[in-house]
């Protein structure tokens, strides 16, 4: 196949992307991953995940990463170090959380140590291997500090998830934007804050353009950013919706077959390598 020219960054989503269904970077992407750092290219994982969470996972890697995580609302250089932070306020978290919330939802509030929550799931914890980011059970009724980097809602039925985000758009319109980065999953974070946003902000800070940069992704929160950057792939494990939504782009194999890692490796790399 042709080889992609003028790609220099190599941007990538987490779950049901870069890792497989086990929610682990398997050995063929990791060695993929050093390759594309031995060619220098500059290496981005942008997730919706805490970054407490996220820099667990790519440590795996062994390989320098910029790590954009909650969507956006955090940015950390490769040495882990803060680059840009943003919360959202107590006020405005009370707001979205005073609807009518099913009580089978699980809510959580993504704090900066722990993420509180009205019940404990272990289909939540199950997506972190070791736990570095830990829930604490908490009663929204009396709890008194609301401010969180973003608010996280989780159901079975997509329907019921959909309900409750018209709900707290017609109050919250004007502070949030929501995004399901999985249909069972609906996040609420502020107007400002896109993986994209700060995927251009990293972009910027190392001298490249977003017309430089391949991405990949499988969720609603990775719209922008598989639009955005100068080559967006969707994986083919990608909702239905999300692949109409972005009929342009190319849709590769599953997060199960290492579709990342096998089309870098045949679209980026050096063909000998690819061969491999």
């Amino acid at each position: 196949m042709t080889k992609l020219k003028n790609i220099k960054v190599v941007i990538s989503d987490l779950d049901g992307t870069l890792l497989n269904p086990q929610h682990k970077i398997s050995d063929y992407t990791k060695s993929i991953f050093q390759e594309l750092h031995n060619q220098n290219y500059l290496i981005v994982v942008a997730t919706g995940r805490h970054h407490l969470d996220a820099m667990a996972i790519i440590e795996t890697l062994d390989v320098p990463v910029y790590l954009v995580s909650s969507n956006g609302a955090r940015i950390h250089s490769p040495e882990k170090e803060p680059l840009f932070s943003f919360n959202l306020s107590s006020d405005v978290v009370k707001a979205a959380l005073n609807v009518d919330i099913d009580p089978e939802i699980t809510v959580v509030l993504f704090k900066e140590n722990v993420w509180q929550t009205n019940k404990l799931s272990e289909k939540l914890n199950s997506f972190q291997a070791d736990l570095k980011y830990l829930p604490e059970l908490v009663d929204y009724k009396t709890l008194e500090d609301f401010g969180a980097i973003k608010i996280f809602f989780s159901h079975d039925d997509h329907e019921k998830l959909v309900a409750l985000k018209d709900a707290i758009l017609e109050k919250s319109s004007s502070e949030l934007h929501h995004a399901f980065s999985l249909p069972t999953c609906l996040e609420f974070m502020d107007k400002s804050i896109d993986k994209a946003v700060a995927i251009a902000t990293v972009l910027e800070k190392e001298g490249f353009t977003m017309d430089q940069a391949v991405s990949f992704g499988d969720g609603f929160n990775d719209v922008q950013m598989l639009s955005a950057t100068g080559k967006g792939l969707i994986m083919g494990n990608a909702p239905a919706l999300l692949k109409e939504t972005l009929p342009n782009l190319e849709v590769i194999k599953t997060n199960a077959e290492d579709g990342v890692a096998k089309y870098i490796a045949s679209r980026i790399l050096d063909k000998e390598f690819a061969t491999s």
